[in-house]
């Protein structure tokens, strides 16, 4: 299994967080933080009050990146935040992963470990892929960010309940001015 990439549980815990400490309809309660970093493969035994105060400022930070109208936006947004956040990157084993990269030692705390993870991750898809499969969902209605992880990249939406709304919409739109 690849840890890393645009299919990364970093980039959808980047996605995730955002969505819930930012988005009008989000929640960022401790318990809903947690359930988002076991939704996306993270460790959470050691999940404190702490751990969810830590993130909340992170994903007001990533947001920014999702809201990135260039490149040059995007790219100097992840190196600021690549001289802030101290790496330690090491090769694991574990739970039938197979060898893959942490960014971040198992003793830190969870908040450091997933700001590591999260920004790597990030920092690859964009190498990868630059800003075609990330962004602000296209719905006139909705504020939740979106990283594309279907195998053409050209989602637009945070989700197809979206997506079909808006279609709807524009298909009625349609009728009516035909009809």
């Amino acid at each position: 299994m690849r840890v890393t990439g645009y299919k990364s549980h970093g980039v959808g815990a980047a996605a995730a967080l955002v969505n819930a400490v930012t988005s009008r309809e989000g929640d960022d309660g401790d318990d809903a933080l947690r359930a988002v970093l076991e939704e996306h493969g993270f460790f959470v035994q050691r999940f404190t009050p702490a751990t969810a105060a830590a993130l909340r400022p992170w994903a007001r930070t990533l947001r920014s990146f999702f809201e990135a109208e260039s490149l040059d936006a995007a790219v100097t947004l992840l190196n600021g935040l690549l001289s802030d956040v101290p790496m330690h990157p090491h090769l694991a084993d574990h739970d039938e992963l197979g060898l893959h990269v942490h960014y971040a030692p198992p003793e830190v705390a969870l908040a450091h470990r997933v700001r590591a993870t999260t920004l790597m991750n990030l920092a690859e898809l964009l190498c990868d892929h630059g800003l075609d499969r990330i962004g602000v969902c296209a719905a006139a209605d909705c504020d939740r960010v979106y990283a594309d992880d279907s195998r053409g990249g050209r989602r637009r939406f945070c989700s197809d309940a979206c997506a079909n709304r808006t279609n709807v919409a524009a298909y009625r739109a349609r009728r009516r001015t035909t009809g």
